[in-house]
């Protein structure tokens, strides 16, 4: 085996730290990627400074990040899509309850993954690109295909439209750049939200309409425009989304469903239990009452739930690999590389932390 290292973060609310790391064999369903490109999540610095209630199970010392590109080092006995040398993109899933382990944490020299969340690197795309798209995509997969939220068709090459609307409050972010293309791949019409500035390119993803989140006639604006559509659902990302959603979706004929990504709390300016705690049960429950005058369903999404079902198989063996090779889908959003190794991984977090927009911060290896 080779020899391995990681960032480790190696107690509740520790700052990374670089140094030996076992190196693990893959199970009969995985495979182990040496990774070139690594990108930086807000959910990397939330287990960081709120890993007390967002992960209380998390075992330390703890290996975080979650989107990898890089080279298939080792393949499991069961795995016949990927062979060693194959250039990858994968989901590391090593802080979900049920897997709890450092071998499959994204920031480390060499990880474990699923093969299920893996698929091919066509050769015109740099790992760069390739690792903004894991979570991003996986996420926007669950909320729109997983039949407890929304339920959608599957994307396809030639999708036949299905004359229904996706509205993804957000946009701009990781998962709204890819629940866009994903929606569209599936054939359905996308209203969608973000700045002025990143309008242009939200429609080149495919978005049919862009409104501005800023407007003060926004959600009326959204309202007015599926006056004479069927909504398909909802996917809401960012402060402030779910409640507008749910707005939105009482106010349509259709699907009802809002799926959201973001939680009532936000932790960018300190960590608080008290705060974190009143803020996600009022927060939750205000939208529940807010949902059920409306007739309106909401549901958290987890990103990695597609491991678990057939969304998974249909995302990343079916559809990305081909979609990826054709340029039909594109990497989203632009990444920003901010770092060169694992000791850079750190610093990437808290850049994250302070807020970017329309971009995604990866750091090579």
């Amino acid at each position: 085996m080779p020899e391995n290292t990681a960032a480790f973060i190696p107690a509740r609310n520790r700052r990374l730290e670089v140094g030996p790391a076992p190196s693990s064999a893959p199970g009969p369903d995985q495979i182990v990627v040496r990774n070139h490109a690594v990108a930086i999540n807000p959910l990397d610095w939330v287990i960081q400074v709120a890993g007390r209630v967002a992960y209380a199970w998390l075992k330390y010392p703890a290996v975080l990040g979650a989107d990898l590109a890089g080279e298939v080092a080792e393949v499991g006995s069961a795995v016949t899509r990927f062979r060693p040398g194959d250039r990858v993109l994968a989901l590391a899933v090593g802080t979900d309850r049920d897997a709890n382990s450092p071998a499959q944490g994204a920031f480390q020299q060499y990880t474990v993954v699923p093969e299920v969340l893996a698929a091919p690197i066509p050769d015109h795309m740099s790992y760069v690109d390739a690792a903004v798209l894991p979570l991003g995509v996986s996420t926007a997969a669950c909320s729109l295909f997983q039949s407890t939220h929304l339920g959608l068709r599957h994307p396809t090459a030639n999708p036949a439209p299905t004359g229904e609307t996706v509205l993804i409050w957000g946009g701009s972010t990781s998962v709204g750049s890819n629940a866009i293309q994903l929606a569209v791949a599936a054939g359905y019409d996308v209203i969608t939200t973000a700045s002025p500035r990143n309008a242009d390119r939200l429609a080149d993803l495919g978005a049919a309409r862009v409104f501005d989140y800023r407007s003060p006639t926004v959600e009326s604006d959204i309202i007015k425009t599926l006056g004479d559509r069927t909504l398909a659902g909802a996917l809401a990302i960012g402060a402030g989304s779910a409640p507008a959603c749910i707005r939105i979706a009482g106010a349509a004929r259709g699907n009802r469903f809002v799926s959201v990504a973001t939680a009532p709390v936000t932790f960018e300016n300190g960590f608080s239990f008290r705060r974190a705690l009143t803020g996600m049960v009022g927060g939750v429950a205000r939208w529940q009452l807010a949902a059920w005058r409306r007739g309106v369903r909401f549901k958290f999404v987890y990103g990695s739930d597609l491991k678990k079902n057939e969304v998974g198989p249909a995302i990343f063996r079916d559809f990305l690999p081909a979609a990826l090779a054709e340029g039909r889908y594109q990497p989203a959003p632009p990444a920003s590389v901010v770092g060169e190794s694992l000791s850079d991984l750190q610093d990437a977090m808290d850049q994250q932390r302070r807020g970017v927009s329309a971009t995604k911060l990866v750091v090579t290896l």
